[in-house]
């Protein structure tokens, strides 16, 4: 299947139109839960968005992109990790965009690249152009920080962070994808970006080395990108160093879930390399953990494996994403 990138010319225009737009209009969205839709292209889109109540004050805030994981949905995301607790918290806008899928509303996916996933992969859907489309729909309905711009996302949401911040570069400030890689995307575009990357070496969905597994929402096979690839192109990219440094070690041992009720111990490394101060690239390596959002429960079926309660992902990604905002061109 080919991969059709978007020409930078026609990105640039994009971007400048958002641009142009961010924060020029008042706010129209009230504060509290929204619904909205937009046409792209032939489909017609969704998206939901969690205004913070800080909203009301009128100054622009910052905008966090929350992608479900495959066969997941913006109201499952949302119940699962917390995010609209950090948004009235920190006066931050989450937007929870809604994937696609063959007739379902609930079972939807995301166009990560040739390998991942499903529905939405198959159906070549433009995912980037979409994401982009939305922001420019959002800023035209509330006052949005456009240099305050950041991506999250779970699995094949993470695929689809790694892959917005590839070929839309310009766009976001800093990205924080969990338990997930691209898959055989087109990065020629790509700019230095701060990244933090959460990710456990005993992932049974995510195979953190690579190698054969079920396709998300599918279960058909299909090759998983190993991470520390994905994670030396961005280092490289950045200006980084090779080696890595370990900052903070956390364990189980000698606590309630050290191994002693039959499930492994648990390890969670937090890594950094040497990189310039404005493009850091930060790794959360687990141990001993599954498939889920590290620290919630909500949601984990027993394919994900055990879920942690020593980092949580949410608040651990607000830490790092928070401290970045995009330079003026």
């Amino acid at each position: 299947m080919r991969i059709f990138p978007i020409r930078a010319s026609t990105l640039l225009l994009i971007v400048l139109a958002l641009l142009a737009h961010g924060g020029a209009q008042g706010t129209q969205l009230a504060p509290g839960r929204h619904q909205l839709y937009l046409l792209h292209g032939d489909r017609e889109r969704t998206y939901h968005v969690l205004v913070p109540t800080q909203a009301a004050r009128g100054a622009p805030l910052p905008v966090l992109l929350a992608f479900h994981g495959g066969g997941g949905n913006p109201d499952q995301f949302r119940r699962q990790v917390g995010l609209d607790e950090l948004a009235e918290r920190e006066g931050v806008v989450v937007v929870y965009p809604a994937g696609t899928g063959r007739g379902q509303r609930n079972l939807l996916t995301w166009n990560a690249g040739v390998g991942c996933c499903a529905y939405a992969r198959d159906a070549n859907v433009d995912d980037v152009g979409f994401v982009l489309a939305l922001l420019t729909d959002l800023s035209n309905r509330l006052r949005i920080d456009d240099a305050r711009i950041y991506a999250t996302g779970h699995s094949n949401g993470a695929g689809m962070v790694y892959r917005l911040a590839a070929q839309a570069p310009g766009v976001l400030a800093a990205i924080a994808p969990v338990a997930g890689a691209s898959m055989g995307i087109d990065r020629s575009l790509a700019q230095p970006i701060p990244l933090l990357h959460i990710h456990s070496v005993d992932d049974p969905r995510a195979l953190y080395l690579g190698g054969l597994n079920l396709d998300t929402g599918t279960d058909t096979p299909h090759e998983h990108s190993p991470v520390p690839n994905e994670l030396a192109f961005w280092v490289n990219l950045n200006g980084c160093g090779p080696e890595p440094e370990l900052l903070e070690l956390r364990s189980t041992a000698g606590a309630a879930g050290d191994g002693s009720n039959g499930d492994p111990p648990q390890l969670a490394e937090q890594l950094a390399w040497p990189c310039p101060a404005s493009t850091p690239v930060v790794h959360w390596r687990l141990s001993g953990v599954g498939h889920g959002w590290p620290g919630t429960t909500h949601g984990i079926r027993p394919p994900a494996g055990n879920t942690t309660e020593l980092i949580s992902a949410t608040d651990e990604i607000w830490s790092f994403l928070s401290r970045f905002q995009r330079a003026d061109e």
